[in-house]
């Protein structure tokens, strides 16, 4: 445990559990859910207990328990409530706040045993829609909070594509049923968040299309090469932290002007298509709001 994060200021828990610091404090004046530990200067922090203790009581306090009610039963009856909840119905916060704990603890089997219990309730498709599209909005601000490390993100993510990689091989194998265009799926340079476009992959192939996956970090001339092979062509890429903000719509002109004709379009989405210029894009090019929408558009 010497490489795992196990102290906690009251920012990390209101970033980990959405509970606001100030209900967190009152919660804990009134009613002694927590015990933190006091530095010298009389600063809070809390350790991993805590931590989990306080993701229980905001599964159950979303569940309808009033908090004084919460505040008479010990950690142990707390876990047991949460369990009763989880058997009785599926409950994707619970499997929120799992996934995250594996990845603060770098815990693989919590992963593993939270993935399966998900699986013998929903389908693939229904586990990522529900939890992993959460899951990977709440550890992007995570990380740019200071919550989690890169290293906890990377574990995570690597785990996630485990999955994603099984299940799109299952219906790799099979032959293209719609031929009337091709994906091209790119990620633009030193672009490395792949998530997204991993599963839009998935999606395409289940869709019967064929789809073309080039991945991290591709440069315009890569992507001029798919049109030597391909007529009818849809490029995707996700865009989350590249192109910058400032360079983007430079970015889509020289897409426009290197890889666009009448048989090409390009898909965006992703945190950084918000800073597009609308008046500037290209008519060949289209942004979505997010993965469902895009899906929608197959």
């Amino acid at each position: 445990m010497n490489n795992v994060k196990s102290v906690f200021s009251i920012k990390d828990l209101e970033n980990l559990s959405g509970i606001k610091a100030h209900t967190i404090r009152i919660w804990e004046k009134r009613y002694n859910i927590l015990e933190p530990m006091r530095s010298t200067t009389n600063i809070r922090n809390y350790d991993l207990p805590n931590l989990q203790k306080l993701l229980n009581i905001v599964l159950l306090h979303n569940y309808g328990y009033k908090i004084s009610r919460i505040a008479e039963h010990s950690t142990e009856k707390i876990e047991l409530l949460v369990r009763e909840i989880i058997s009785e119905k599926s409950s994707k916060s619970h499997a929120i706040n799992a996934f995250k704990m594996a990845m603060i603890n770098f815990d693989q089997a919590l992963f593993f045993n939270t993935y399966n219990n998900l699986l013998s309730e929903k389908s693939f498709r229904e586990i990522f829609y529900d939890v992993v599209i959460p899951l990977m909005n709440e550890i992007g601000l995570l990380w740019q909070s200071g919550t989690i490390t890169p290293a906890q993100e990377h574990f995570i993510s690597y785990l996630i594509k485990q999955k994603l990689l099984i299940n799109t091989e299952k219906i790799q194998i099979l032959e293209p049923t719609r031929t009337d265009k091709v994906f091209v799926l790119y990620l633009p340079e030193n672009e490395i968040h792949e998530l997204g476009l991993m599963y839009l992959n998935y999606e395409i192939l289940l869709n019967g299309y064929k789809s073309i996956y080039l991945g991290e970090s591709v440069p315009i001339d890569s992507l001029k090469d798919m049109k030597k092979y391909f007529d009818n062509i849809i490029y995707i890429s996700y865009l989350t932290v590249e192109p910058t903000r400032d360079n983007i719509d430079d970015y889509l002109k020289e897409i426009a002007s290197e890889i666009m004709d009448v048989n090409s379009r390009v898909w965006l989405l992703g945190r950084m298509t918000q800073f597009i210029d609308v008046n500037q894009l290209p008519k060949a090019v289209s942004v979505f709001n997010s993965i469902s929408d895009l899906v929608s558009e197959l």
